[in-house]
């Protein structure tokens, strides 16, 4: 049997009840036809609706269904790394509960397996969102890229494929914010994409809004690279050197004019400008010290309720 026959299928669940039988209908017609060790699990991850009853009910139905009830809403990363973690086959697939990622795209990703590579995501040929989520989602592969260091970074998303032992480099990862992406960089650099469908949201609205990007986009940064503080040493070289620009004019005037710059507008907003830099500097600062702060209590990633199969 092929590795790529033993597939362990993880979507986080939220908000998520009128969606969820034909999701799992589709993953059971399609895993059903090709493969002969499989598993889908399904996190609920604090949903507001019903979907945990609705997953209990489908549990019910299908022996290779899993269900997992988080505590509370932890964020969809997250409820990943808790999916992933209780996967017991060689390669993992994640795929959003909306359907947007059709479950047919799926051998594509494997595919790109079986020629060498340990992690493939599925970009979307046309993605069905409106224009601020998608530029929202271009700033949080930009921020992926400062953070991954690879190459394939423009091309992630939340439909990928990967083999199970790399998730073995972050087995004792604890935080309260979870990167998938960054984390699985921890364990190969063997990535690359393919383009896949990408269909429309078939019930509901979209979880992800613009300021939620931003935020996780800005987390990410923060809690896994250091590109904020490089740019906030440039940000300090750049207005040192201008200061030095200053002083030189003010000697230049006051030696061949024989006069002082004057002028209050001009020396609030040298002042300003220097204060701005300052402060954005020390809020930089400040956000890692969080960062470091919140590991430091060791705050869980998050905490298992109840399990199903």
């Amino acid at each position: 049997m092929s590795p790529t026959e033993q597939i362990s299928i993880v979507i986080p669940v939220y908000n998520s009840a009128a969606i969820l039988p034909q999701l799992i209908a589709r993953l059971a017609r399609f895993l059903q036809e090709g493969y002969q060790a499989y598993e889908v699990i399904l996190i609920n991850d604090g949903s507001r609706d019903e979907s945990w009853k609705i997953i209990s009910q489908l549990a019910a139905q299908h022996a290779w269904l899993r269900g997992i009830n988080l505590m509370r809403n932890y964020g969809q990363h997250n409820a990943l790394l808790c999916g992933i973690r209780a996967a017991q086959y060689v390669v993992i697939v994640t795929m959003d509960d909306d359907l947007q990622h059709p479950p047919e795209e799926i051998p594509k990703l494997l595919s790109m397996l079986e020629e060498g590579w340990d992690v493939i995501y599925g970009t979307p040929r046309q993605e069905q969102h409106n224009f601020w989520r998608n530029l929202a989602s271009q700033l949080t592969k930009i921020a992926f890229q400062s953070a991954m260091g690879v190459a394939n970074a423009r091309n992630v998303s939340a439909f990928r494929a990967f083999r199970a032992q790399v998730r073995d480099a972050f087995s004792d990862y604890v935080g309260p914010f979870a990167s998938i992406d960054v984390l699985l960089t921890w364990g190969t650099t063997r990535f690359s994409s393919v383009k896949v469908e990408h269909g429309p949201r078939l019930a509901g609205e979209s979880n992800y809004t613009f300021r939620k990007l931003l935020a996780h986009a800005l987390n990410m940064m923060t809690g896994f690279s250091v590109l904020p503080l490089r740019l906030a040493s440039l940000m300090g070289l750049g207005f040192a050197a201008f200061g030095g620009l200053v002083l030189v004019y003010v000697l230049v005037v006051y030696l061949v004019a024989g006069r002082v710059v004057q002028g209050f507008a001009f020396t609030t907003s040298i002042i300003a400008i220097f204060s701005g830099a300052q402060l954005l500097a020390l809020g930089i600062v400040g956000e890692y010290l969080a960062r470091m702060h919140f590991r430091l209590m060791q705050k869980p990633s998050y905490v298992v309720q109840e399990q199903l199969n």
